[in-house]
């Protein structure tokens, strides 16, 4: 009879195991809201303050960016950095929080980073050139390695500059497009300083002395113009007869002046020139490809009829 009433007293199979589960999920349940939440919202927390950070940096640049009028080479390098950081800080701070999640919630993450190993060595065999790109473009940012450039026989002036490719403006407007991948060789023109550099043709008949006089004077007195006075750092170099061609004798002046600063200071010294050496009767070289025939009148022939006009 006692077993026959405890049996009648126990809940039916259903119910017992309807029963085990509440049990183990409200176990669940505490656990989570007493242990694992807690430390859930602390790392959120943490990593939505870091990611604010990083963006307030990130606005600073880019506005720091758009003040740079007229300078479109550090405007460039700014809006790279500001990419770089931010994307570089959304994947850091992305793979952190996803390991601190994982470890809270007792989640073993050492296959997650073993098969996505995997996955980047296969991404990286099939993607070289866009990795190749990218690293590139880091040492191009990090070096500041140019601005007026030539690349490959193209020359012009740095407009964009990206981790995947740069933007060349040339001198017709035409925007060219390079992979960094395929810069070899970088010729900066306007790194430190710039040469201005301007080889002179004069007649043979010309005395050189008197030449380079007259050429140092006008060098030097371009160089003491207050216009270009800031822009020429060192005074004129008159280096002598460089080549003769015939009847052309080359003179070179170079003046060492700011960088990508030589275009005024070459026109100003071409005009000064052409004054002074017209002023002094100094006659300007004929290029030696150039021939003058001139033929003597034969005493013996007959004079020309004259010419009646119409």
């Amino acid at each position: 009879m006692l077993l026959l009433a405890q049996a009648l007293q126990e809940p039916p199979p259903e119910e017992r195991l309807s029963q085990l589960l509440a049990r183990e999920w409200n176990q669940d349940i505490s656990v989570f809201l007493h242990e694992k939440l807690p430390k859930l919202i602390v790392v959120l927390v943490l990593t939505f303050i870091v990611w604010r950070i990083v963006i307030f940096f990130v606005n600073r640049l880019r506005k720091h960016a758009e003040l740079q009028v007229g300078n479109f080479h550090r405007a460039a390098q700014l809006r790279t950095m500001a990419s770089i950081l931010r994307a570089t800080s959304f994947g850091v701070l992305g793979f952190l929080a996803f390991l601190q999640v994982l470890t809270i919630f007792n989640i073993p993450y050492q296959p997650l980073l073993a098969s996505a190993g995997i996955l980047g060595v296969g991404i990286g065999l099939g993607a070289q050139s866009i990795f190749k790109d990218m690293l590139n473009g880091i040492f191009i940012l990090l070096e500041d390695q140019y601005k007026v450039i030539t690349i490959a026989g193209l020359k012009g002036t740095v407009e964009d500059l990206s981790l995947r490719s740069t933007r060349l403006r040339d001198g017709d407007g035409t925007l060219h497009l390079i992979p960094n991948s395929q810069i070899a060789t970088v010729s900066n023109q306007s790194r430190d300083f710039s040469i201005a550099s301007l080889p002179v043709s004069v007649d043979a008949t010309a005395n050189p002395d008197k030449v380079m006089a007259l050429l140092r004077r006008v060098a030097t007195e371009v160089r003491n113009d207050p216009a270009f006075k800031d822009i020429a750092v060192a005074d004129p170099d008159i280096a002598g007869v460089n080549d003769i061609r015939g009847r052309e004798i080359i003179y070179p002046i170079s003046i060492r002046v700011r960088a990508n600063q030589r275009d005024g200071v070459l026109r100003e010294l071409r005009r000064r020139i052409i004054l002074a050496f017209e002023k002094d009767g100094i006659p300007l070289g004929t290029s030696s490809n150039m021939l003058v025939m001139q033929q003597k009148p034969d005493p013996t022939a007959p004079p020309a009829p004259p010419t009646i006009g119409a």
